[in-house]
């Protein structure tokens, strides 16, 4: 079966605690794992104002997760984020070639960053 790149925001209620976020974070890694999925990177923004009020909720905690799957296991990661009471909102896109392009392009240009800013930091106490 091919496979394809996917892309989930999802938005976890900020109002629960930090154990509660990554116990939802971690069933949701299990479950897409489980299901024939491989996780390629997971980036957790933490909690942010949300633009318009979400089941009377004004912040929420988010969480990117790419991952390669089968297209028949999006429709039952959507299921488990839609029953699940934690998760106020998701998203899931297909991420094309260009897409992942811009996304190494991007993690390569932060990674030349945090390098500068640690030689910088090294040659400072140097001095």
């Amino acid at each position: 079966m091919k496979t394809n790149h996917y892309e989930s925001v999802i938005i976890i209620n900020a109002a629960l605690e930090d154990e509660q976020v990554e116990a939802t974070i971690s069933r949701i890694k299990e479950q897409i794992i489980t299901n024939g999925g491989e996780i390629v990177d997971l980036d957790k923004w933490g909690r942010k104002r949300l633009a318009y009020p979400i089941q009377k909720a004004k912040s929420g905690y988010y969480v990117v997760i790419r991952f390669v799957a089968p297209s028949d296991l999006i429709v039952k990661i959507e299921r488990i984020y839609k029953l699940d009471e934690t998760i106020i909102r998701y998203l899931t896109v297909l991420l094309s070639k260009h897409d992942l392009e811009g996304i190494e392009k991007e993690k390569a240009k932060l990674a030349a960053e945090i390098k500068e800013k640690a030689a910088a930091e090294v040659s400072e106490e140097k001095n």
